[in-house]
């Protein structure tokens, strides 16, 4: 309530002095307004004065708070900084009998008011307003009446804290005294800021002095075991944490595991290397700092409930070696005070740096001692042969590989200079090495000739040099690998299949190529009305079609480790199974035949767009047992399949012509197949030559609906009317048939058993009739 001076309600009556004594009360309230803002100039001055005396952010705390509560006459003051971290005001000064830190939201109370809206508060009765914060009187036992409260900026306007004094000693606060306030505030803002830069940056420096003693001492250990003990001891002090552990990756369990855990009993921890937090971090590479772990859904409880402890937040970063692979994770638990911080993260990130750095060393240390017998143990059992020379060129070690390939004894054979050893035509190894010494790189020779005895031997020779620590040249390393008898194989394979499949046959042995039993699945396609497009295209055109079009299906049968037999005109005869089997040839062959289609149309879509022919094949599937081997005379030897599932694979291409399929598979590979294709039965047949009835069966998979439309009801159809054939419902069946047709009119097969029926309905079958058609032709 405002209150006005009594003379103001008293009638206005002139009198003769009134403009005297008017024009004196004036220049006297003049003159107090003046020495005011005088004494308020030189209380600023002299606040800057004594901020620019102290050293220390406690000592201008202490300064500037004892300042504001003498010159407003309060009873306390205090002054609070922001957390930017924590989100959180503190006091670290505070008048009265209590001298403690003093923490809450920067949200909160009537200094949390001012600091997020930057709005000053003169508030009159501290416990009628909502939002006074009685926590803190009910900590310390003071009783505020009332509050002046401003905000603290910086000269960019920015707000880092609140300052605040309570309980006018007497009367209430007034407006001047806000202002005055803030005038204050402003005036040590300055050196409030250089005390806080300074602090932090002495902080830092004490912690990385620090940091660096711990790590200078933890990476002087090099036994593994006490190595990670000190590493997680440390970890747990300098981030203030309650426990932390070290995970490592076993790669060949693919777990990480973990023998050391501060406040654990000892035991082993082994846990997927995907799974929870610690597998999120070595999966991802990435740190993770989850301030509250329960309501994280990476995190597993688990192992809390196992233990007994609680979590409440983590703090997880990746483990990485000199070479950027991720060997492990450290993981810390509750950071005491609040959840961990940014300098949290790269401080432990920074101490993991240097732990990988031990790690690598612990495990050279181990490594080395068993690097000697490892080593020799490594060259005796290679099958190449390794011989090193000292920096004079002299034999000083050769494997036992080495010995065989040279047909050379050991005494005979260390000790000598690599001029004196290899000599006449196999002086061009030491040629080599001279080339080497002067480009100062490893050299290479395929295929060199090498003369042992009376043989001569085909090999493959590398010269390596020899680098110390310092890389000075010590000697040098060279390998020899035999590879006459590869040689001769792969010359023989080559014309058969792929490189890949060529090389998996050297590695099983020559006998391979010898005649053997095997299940294969063969392919065999044909193009159709082939004639006609020979006749527009000429010599020249149809070898540069074929050339193209047989590069795209081999391709196609390359891509599924399948072997191709042989060009027959423009037929292509290829086999899954030979010469190394895989569990699913099958269905190899049967993804074959669908890239076949898919890839010979896109790539007649460009041709028909240019008035070109397009090319149209069928394909035949058998899978049975056939005989595989060298097959011929002296003179040509072919490695190639022979047997009935070959004959019944070639029958079934030429039986897409009678039914206008593109694919047929006999029942065989049908039984067969893993995958889940569109396949519909096609019939029963008893193909040329055979007395044996067999389903074919006509695969869907490789049609979109531009190409067959309505595939899916006219397959379930297509079955309905295949059934009631069998049954001799020839009425019912060619309904079905005819319903396809309705949803394709192109389906040849449909029209193919309407006829069909209508043949047997006028002339019926024998009452043994069982549904199977003689193929006439092959």
């Amino acid at each position: 309530m405002n209150f006005m001076d009594k003379s103001a309600l008293e009638p206005r009556i002139k009198k003769p002095d009134s403009a005297p004594a008017s024009a004196a009360a004036a220049a006297k309230a003049k003159a107090g307004a003046q020495s005011r803002r005088l004494r308020q100039v030189e209380l600023l001055l002299e606040v800057s004065r004594r901020m620019a005396a102290f050293d220390t952010l406690d000592e201008i705390l202490t300064a500037l708070v004892e300042v504001t509560t003498e010159e407003l006459g309060a009873e306390r003051g205090t002054l609070f900084l922001n957390d930017a971290e924590t989100g959180e005001l503190f006091s670290r000064v505070a008048q009265g009998e209590t001298q403690r830190e003093i923490r809450f939201l920067n949200t909160s109370g009537i200094a949390g008011h001012v600091f997020t809206t930057g709005e000053p508060l003169l508030i009159a009765d501290a416990y009628a307003d909502g939002r006074f914060n009685r926590a803190i009187d009910e900590q310390t036992g003071f009783v505020t009446r009332n509050i002046l409260c401003v905000p603290i900026r910086t000269f960019k306007g920015e707000i880092i804290g609140v300052s605040q004094t309570l309980n006018k000693k007497k009367g209430k606060f007034t407006r001047n005294d806000l202002q005055l306030l803030e005038a204050l505030t402003t005036q040590g803002t300055l050196a409030l800021q250089s005390a806080r830069f300074l602090e932090s940056m002495k902080k830092v420096r004490r912690q990385e002095m620090e940091f660096i003693d711990v790590v200078s001492e933890v990476t002087a250990d090099i036994k593994l075991g006490s190595l990670l003990q000190r590493v997680m001891g440390e970890a747990t002090r300098l981030l203030n944490a309650e426990r932390s552990t070290l995970f490592l990756n076993d790669e060949k369990t693919n777990e990480l595991w973990s023998e050391v855990g501060q406040g654990l009993e000892s035991m082993q921890i082994r846990l997927p290397n995907s799974a929870g937090i610690a597998g999120a971090v070595f999966t991802s590479n990435k740190t993770i700092n989850i301030p509250y772990a329960y309501a994280d859904l990476r995190f597993n409880p688990a192992f809390d409930k196992r233990t007994g402890y609680f979590t409440r937040s983590i703090l997880c970063v990746p483990i990485v070696n000199k070479n950027g692979k991720t060997i492990g994770v450290t993981q810390v638990l509750n950071k005491r005070g609040g959840p961990f911080t940014s300098e949290d993260e790269s401080r432990l990130r920074a101490f993991t740096a240097q732990i990988s750095i031990a790690l690598e060393n612990a495990k050279l240390f181990a490594d080395v001692q068993q690097m000697k017998n490892y080593n020799e143990a490594m060259l005796e059992s290679m099958s190449n042969g390794v011989i090193t020379l000292d920096g004079q060129e002299k034999i000083v070690t050769c494997n036992a590989a080495g010995l065989s390939i040279l047909r050379a004894d050991a005494a005979a054979m260390l000790g000598r200079s690599a001029h004196e050893f290899f000599t006449g035509p196999n002086s061009w190894v030491v040629d080599k090495l001279r080339q080497v010494e002067e480009n100062q790189s490893a050299g290479h020779m395929m295929d060199a000739p090498l003369i042992v005895g009376d043989e001569t031997i085909s090999v493959n020779f590398s010269v390596q040099p020899l680098l110390s620590v310092e890389k000075k040249r010590i000697g040098w390393m060279l390998m020899l690998d035999d590879i006459s008898s590869e040689k001769r194989l792969k010359a023989t394979m080559s014309r058969y299949m792929d490189p890949n499949i060529a090389d998996q046959m050297v590695a099983n042995g020559a006998e391979m190529l010898g005649g053997k039993n095997v299940t294969a699945t063969v392919l065999f396609s044909d193009v159709r009305s082939f004639t006609t497009i020979t006749e527009q295209l000429g010599a020249q055109g149809t070898v540069a079609l074929l050339n193209e079009y047989f590069t795209m299906m081999v391709d196609c049968i390359q891509r599924e480790e399948g072997m191709l037999d042989k060009f027959i005109g423009d037929a292509i005869m290829a086999a899954f199974g030979i010469p190394v089997p895989h569990e699913d040839d099958p269905d190899r062959a049967m993804r074959t035949a669908i890239a076949m289609m898919r890839e010979l149309r896109a790539w007649n879509a460009p041709r028909i767009r240019d008035g070109k022919l397009p090319l149209d094949i069928g394909i035949g599937l058998n899978s049975d047992s056939v005989v595989s081997g060298n097959i011929g005379s002296k003179k040509r030897m072919d490695y190639t399949i022979i047997g009935d599932g070959v004959n019944l694979a070639a029958r079934l291409e030429s039986a897409c012509k009678q039914y206008g399929a593109h694919i047929l598979i006999s029942e065989f590979t049908y039984r067969a197949l893993r995958g889940t294709y569109r396949v519909r039965e096609l019939d029963i047949v008893v193909v040329q030559g055979k007395t044996k009835p067999v389903s074919i069966y006509e695969v869907m998979d490789f049609h979109t609906d531009e190409t067959y439309p309505h595939l899916i009801d006219a397959m379930g159809l297509f079955r309905n009317g295949v059934t009631h054939y069998r049954k001799q419902k020839w009425a019912a069946a060619r309904q079905a048939f005819q319903e396809v047709l309705a949803l394709n009119p192109d389906d040849k097969a449909a029209k193919m058993y309407i006829d069909r029926c209508n043949r047997l309905e006028a002339d019926p079958p024998p009452e043994d009739w069982d549904g199977v058609y003689i193929m006439q032709s092959k």
